[in-house]
């Protein structure tokens, strides 16, 4: 099983959300974040100066089975991709076990 994590424009969320419906992910914990990046360089947006280092992201964490891996983090960045800088970062890491607390299920079966 493998943890991605996904750190994301708030702007993009609904597109990332509905494709992973698509492809059946349909339970995932997002909460919104603020962080720094690496543009030093900031936007103006309708005569307003910002800096896409430090604005708000949304942070998606979820589990799939490692079949689902690949299919799930191209899935996320075709949705969540504009080409500018500021798109984002997914991170990927190995879960040792999943467990259901209602039915004590674990593995595979506790992610269904």
């Amino acid at each position: 099983m493998k943890k991605i994590e996904a750190i994301i424009r708030k702007s993009r969320f609904k597109e990332v959300r509905d494709a992973l419906h698509e492809i059946e992910v349909n339970f995932f914990t997002y909460w919104d974040v603020t962080g720094v990046g690496n543009e030093k360089k900031g936007h103006v947006y309708r005569g307003i100066s910002y800096s896409t280092s430090d604005i708000q992201r949304r942070y998606l964490s979820l589990v799939v089975s490692d079949e689902f891996e690949e299919r799930t983090v191209q899935t996320i960045i075709d949705a969540a991709k504009t080409g500018e800088i500021g798109d984002g970062k997914i991170f990927v890491s190995e879960i040792q076990n999943t467990y259901r607390i209602r039915t004590g299920e674990h593995g595979n079966q506790a992610l269904s």
